[in-house]
């Protein structure tokens, strides 16, 4: 057994040492393996011609082709396709993407984007959120999507979910609400229009204000003269009315009976 597979085992290991042990050999291997490599990623069913990129907007389609150039044609295997996707990945616009090459020679680029729920006001300016709090861009003005609502104050952005709550409490005056301002990082005013506010509690808002919402289709309470309803204290509503009404109510309590006027 030895003469039959030791021998020339032995042989065909020390003949290996011997020729690559040559560095003149060792190269000229080492230049075969890289031209047949090349070879091969050459042939055209492995070139990609082009990119393609579905579910983007026109801005983030864009931003794609910066942060991810690439020069075409180009084989298939000179694409980082993970690396790609690290770094689309990193837009804020974006929430998932998928890259793989098609037949043809096309990049494909399918991209999910983040659907924007609230303007949030900061001190760094205007910041469009989604569902979840993750920011999407920056707009210049309120005015640029007016149709969304609108958050305020320190924190107010990493509570995006009570906020968009209480704005669906709020449903029977929402064409009246100008806003949410976080208070204190700890809770939120409704911020209406006629100088109104409805303070909510720290915890349970969005059942706070749906006591609200009830005196309001009973009542008309917002309807009233009032600045403030305090609801801060669930057992002690609390309301503050406007300085006329506060005379007027001062001057109804002075009238005597009897008294003219």
């Amino acid at each position: 057994a030895f003469l039959r597979i030791g021998v020339p085992a032995a042989a065909v290991v020390a003949l290996g040492v011997w020729y690559f042990g040559n560095e003149d050999n060792r190269e000229a291997i080492f230049d075969k393996y890289a031209e047949i490599r090349s070879s091969i990623e050459g042939r055209p069913e492995f070139m990609v011609q082009l990119m393609a990129i579905d579910g983007a907007s026109v801005e983030i389609d864009q931003d794609i082709r910066e942060i991810v150039p690439v020069d075409f044609p180009v084989s298939s295997f000179d694409l980082d396709l993970e690396g790609m996707r690290a770094r689309i990945e990193e837009l804020d616009a974006v929430a998932r993407v998928s890259l793989q090459i098609r037949n043809g020679g096309v990049l494909q680029v399918n991209i999910r984007e983040r659907v924007p729920a609230i303007v949030w006001r900061s001190d760094e300016g205007l910041d469009l959120l989604d569902a979840k709090g993750h920011r999407v861009a920056s707009i210049a003005r309120r005015a640029d999507r007016s149709e969304l609502p609108l958050v305020t104050g320190a924190g107010a952005g990493d509570h995006v979910a009570e906020a968009l709550a209480i704005f669906a409490a709020a449903e029977p005056i929402a064409g009246r609400v100008r806003g949410l301002v976080r208070i204190g990082e700890r809770r939120w005013d409704v911020v209406l229009d006629r100088d109104q506010r409805i303070l909510l509690p720290e915890l349970n808002s969005t059942d706070a204000l749906q006591q609200v919402m009830a005196l309001q289709r009973a009542q008309d309470l917002m309807e009233r003269d009032l600045v403030i309803v305090d609801m801060r204290n669930k057992d002690r509503p609390t309301l503050r009315m406007a300085a006329p009404a506060v005379e007027e109510l001062r001057r109804i309590k002075d009238i005597r009976p009897g008294a003219d006027g």
